[in-house]
């Protein structure tokens, strides 16, 4: 049976080729034409629809997973509600009865704790930014939805690997004060261990299901900042405060460490890159072009 990818990006590539290398069928949604091809040649099957345009979902491939990991993109003209949560439902209505597990992608940010405090599944969600706001929304859509008993909502921490450094290598590099509060934790997820997750859970996890997705092992951010600095032989970093002020302080504000307890026992994996070090280490041994 067809596995169906709905956000075909850094990280639903990974969890495609996944499934491909097990030899199963994956079909990848698009709104692209050239970025359908390209899938195609990924060996992919593509489909051009745009879930936030209903009327292109009427040729939805039947699966028997689904996998919606789409993010959010400004360049499309389109708000955060209107993917993240009209885009659900539009999908929501166009699947078929034979979908047996659907996986939402999410986020921790849905856990606005400030304090520093060890969060898990069944700690209260605070969303602050409207990202996590949106997204809490939709994972209710989607409890609320006929798929909801069959639903597996992963939260993930902040996801890093390949392409996905550069902004702040290129910061450090020219020497830019780095914005990050002195006590604040970072939690992260390498994006293939994201990717092995995902597949975990949809053959061991019983939905309906929540999990967070992180590596366990939160780290001060400044301290994160300086180990990649010394990795690309950058100048001793600079940090300056968070402006109390900026748009995205909603996001920054918040301080929390991320326990991975039940995503380690119930899916019963193991982390290649159980610590931020291991993760850029592997990074940085591994590029031969240049690129980060």
């Amino acid at each position: 049976m067809t596995k169906l990818i709905i956000g075909c990006g850094y990280l639903g590539l990974r969890v495609a080729q996944q499934w491909l290398n097990a030899g199963q069928l994956v079909a990848g949604v698009t709104r692209n034409t050239l970025r359908a091809e390209d899938l195609k040649q990924q060996g992919i099957q593509p489909v051009v629809a745009d879930i936030t345009q209903p009327s292109t979902l009427n040729r939805l491939p039947d699966a028997e997973t689904l996998l919606f990991a789409v993010g959010y993109d400004a360049a499309s003209g389109r708000s955060r509600r209107e993917i993240y949560i009209d885009g659900l439902q539009a999908v929501l209505n166009a699947l078929s009865s034979q979908v047996q597990r659907f996986i939402l992608i999410s986020s921790t940010g849905v856990y606005g704790q400030t304090d520093g405090q060890w969060v898990n599944e069944d700690s209260p969600c605070l969303p602050k930014s409207e990202s996590a706001k949106a997204l809490l929304e939709a994972e209710n859509v989607l409890a609320a939805s006929r798929y909801g008993p069959r639903a597996v909502i992963l939260r993930l921490a902040g996801i890093y690997g390949p392409g996905r450094l550069l902004q702040r290598i290129n910061d450090l590099l020219a020497g830019k004060a780095i914005t990050a509060a002195k006590e604040n934790f970072l939690n992260l997820i390498h994006v293939d261990d994201a990717a092995m997750i995902v597949a975990a859970a949809e053959t061991r996890a019983i939905p309906p299901r929540t999990y967070i997705v992180a590596d366990g092992h939160p780290a001060r951010y400044q301290e994160y900042i300086a180990y990649l600095a010394k990795l690309i032989e950058a100048p001793n970093p600079q940090f300056v405060e968070p402006d109390p002020h900026q748009a995205n302080q909603a996001r920054r504000s918040t301080n929390k460490r991320l326990s991975n307890s039940r995503m380690l026992t119930e899916l019963c994996v193991q982390l290649r890159y159980p610590t931020y070090q291991e993760g850029l280490d592997t990074v940085f041994a591994s590029r031969t072009d240049g690129k980060m």
